[in-house]
C-alpha cells in the first residue's frame, strides 16, 4: 500500500501546474490533501481527472480557507470526519478512513499565526486532537499524516535559533505538542528510518527559498509501533512541486 500526503495550498491552483499528472505519476492508493481551499464541488470535479478514486472532502466553513480531502482506491473504506465538537469541526481539519488493520487519519494542523494570534487555539486544539487519536488507538493501530506546522528538531528547519519561539511552526509550546504524540507512543518514521538526514517538505514562496534550500519539515507521517515492521519506504518528493509543500508518503507492506 502506497500512501501519500500533501499540503497542496489551494487545489485550484494546484490543478494547473500539472497536479493530475504528479498524482498519476505517484499512484498512491491512497492520497490525503490538506489545505485544499475549496468546496466539494471543485474537489471532486479536479479530482475526476484521477479516474478510480472514491472522493472524500471535509471543506471549512470559511470559503477558500484550510479543508482537507482524501482519494481512496479502496472505495468501501469508512471514512468520517473526526469527533464532532466545535473545537475540531469547522476549519475541515480532519479526514479518517478505516482502512481494516489500522485507521488511517489524514489532518492540516492550525498554524499559530503572525505574530502567534492563534497560538493559545493551536495548544487547545492539540490537546483535543491527541484524545481523540487515544481514543482511535484504543481500538486498532493508526497511522497519522498531514501538515502538523511544526518543526519538531532543529534539524528539521534551516534556521532554528533564528526562528526559536519567535516563528510560528518552532516555538516550544508547539514542540511540547509533537512531544506529547511521541510521548502517547506514536513514531515519526521518517526521522527513526533517517535520524541524520536533513530534509524540507515546506518553503516559503518567498526569497527564492526553495532554490536555496531554505525551508521546514511540517510534513509528516507517525504510526503506532505495530505497523512499524511493515513499512517498506518513507520517501519525500522533493523534486515535486506546484505548492510550498512537497508531498511525503509511506509504503506499507501487506
Amino acid at each position: 500500500m502506497k500512501i501519500i500526503s500533501w499540503n497542496v495550498n489551494g487545489i485550484r491552483a494546484i490543478s494547473g501546474k500539472g497536479f493530475a499528472g504528479h498524482i498519476e505519476d505517484l499512484d498512491p492508493d491512497v492520497l490525503c490533501l490538506q489545505e485544499i481551499k475549496a468546496d466539494t464541488e471543485i474537489v471532486e470535479e479536479i479530482a475526476g481527472q484521477l479516474p478510480g478514486y472514491a472522493v472524500h472532502v471535509h471543506p471549512a466553513e470559511k470559503k477558500g480557507y484550510s479543508g482537507t480531502a482524501l482519494l481512496l482506491k479502496n472505495a468501501e473504506a469508512g471514512v468520517d470526519r473526526g469527533p464532532e465538537t466545535d473545537l475540531l469541526q469547522g476549519e475541515g481539519r480532519i479526514l479518517r478512513a478505516d482502512l481494516g488493520d489500522f485507521n488511517l487519519v489524514n489532518t492540516y494542523v492550525p498554524n499559530s499565526g503572525a505574530n502567534l494570534k492563534r497560538l493559545d487555539f493551536r495548544e487547545e486544539w492539540d490537546a483535543a486532537f491527541l484524545e481523540y487519536l487515544n481514543g482511535l488507538r484504543a481500538h486498532k493501530p493508526l497511522v497519522l499524516c498531514g501538515d502538523l506546522n511544526v518543526a519538531h528538531r532543529p534539524i528539521d528547519l534551516k534556521n532554528d535559533k533564528a526562528n526559536y519561539n519567535k516563528t510560528a511552526g518552532y516555538t516550544q509550546r508547539e514542540i511540547d505538542g509533537m512531544d506529547r504524540l511521541h510521548q502517547s507512543g506514536l513514531i515519526d518514521i521518517f526521522r527513526k528510518r533517517h535520524p541524520d538526514e536533513v530534509a524540507y517538505t515546506y518553503w516559503s514562496y518567498r526569497f527564492g527559498a526553495r532554490k536555496r534550500n531554505v525551508g521546514w519539515r511540517l510534513d509528516y507521517f507517525l504510526i503506532s509501533p505495530e505497523l512499524e515492521g511493515r513499512v517498506a519506504g518513507t520517501p519525500i518528493y522533493h523534486n515535486i512541486e506546484g505548492s510550498d509543500h512537497c508531498p511525503i508518503g509511506l509504503e506499507l507492506d501487506a
